[in-house]
């Protein structure tokens, strides 16, 4: 059993938390950061607030040069920020003082997230958000890049994964859950595709980093999470 001093974790370390999609990479961050008193920044949100700036604006697909222009305006007078939700030491995003954490998770965003995220346009406009965070310190982060590109330098990096099935079938039922139509084989098709264009897009592609520790959730409880990160911070830090 592990005890921990939170005055200690709350020292100025950053946490990357990079995988694949639906691995409940936002659920483990929020609890880490409620936990231990650090501050959480979800950057696959930032991502979805940008698909859903584009797509609002009718920029869709950029077969049309001119479209890549048209986001640079478009991201140019785009503030997207986190406030506080009150719950669990979580966050929602807001787009130029609207809240739009409920749309950002809609399968339409989904489906379009990351032919926005392969945009090295698109990942200069985060990159820049999450590193003004990151100059606070004391943040835990999860995405795609962030142990990668963001911050490569952070004091403790996880790559997270789960079976495709089981992915799908969480964001299934957390679609059900919110009321919403959902359709298991095109959430299952919808992952699969993620996990393609995540890893082989251009820009930043979805990679481990050589010195991120891996933990593959498929059979994992989020308190069987929590057991290993206290394991690992123990470990590594010495937290007893």
């Amino acid at each position: 059993m592990f005890v921990f001093c939170k005055s200690m974790i709350k020292r100025e370390i950053i946490i990357a938390i990079d995988g694949h999609s639906s691995t409940g990479k936002s659920t483990f961050a929020k609890a880490i950061a409620s936990k231990f008193g650090l501050i959480y920044v979800d950057t696959g949100a930032l991502y979805r607030g940008v698909t859903l700036t584009a797509v609002r604006e009718g920029i869709t697909s950029f077969d049309n040069p001119s479209n890549k222009g048209q986001l640079e305006a478009l991201l140019s007078n785009t503030d997207l920020i986190f406030k506080p939700s009150g719950k669990d030491g979580a966050s929602e995003l807001w787009l130029n003082g609207e809240n739009i954490e409920r749309e950002i998770r809609t399968l339409e965003v989904s489906g379009m997230v990351s032919i926005f995220a392969s945009m090295p346009i698109v990942r200069n406009y985060v990159d820049s958000i999450l590193k003004e965070y990151g100059k606070r310190r004391g943040v835990v982060m999860d995405g795609r890049d962030i142990g990668t590109v963001v911050f490569p330098d952070a004091d403790l990096k996880i790559f997270m994964t789960a079976d495709p099935r089981i992915r799908a079938q969480r964001r299934y039922q957390e679609m059900i859950s919110r009321g919403e139509k959902a359709d298991y084989q095109e959430v299952l098709d919808n992952v699969n595709e993620r996990d393609f264009m995540d890893e082989n897009r251009e820009a930043a592609p979805l990679k481990r980093a050589d010195d991120a520790l891996f933990l593959d959730n498929s059979n994992m409880t989020h308190e069987d999470q929590m057991v290993w990160i206290e394991m690992i911070l123990a470990q590594k830090w010495g937290y007893r």
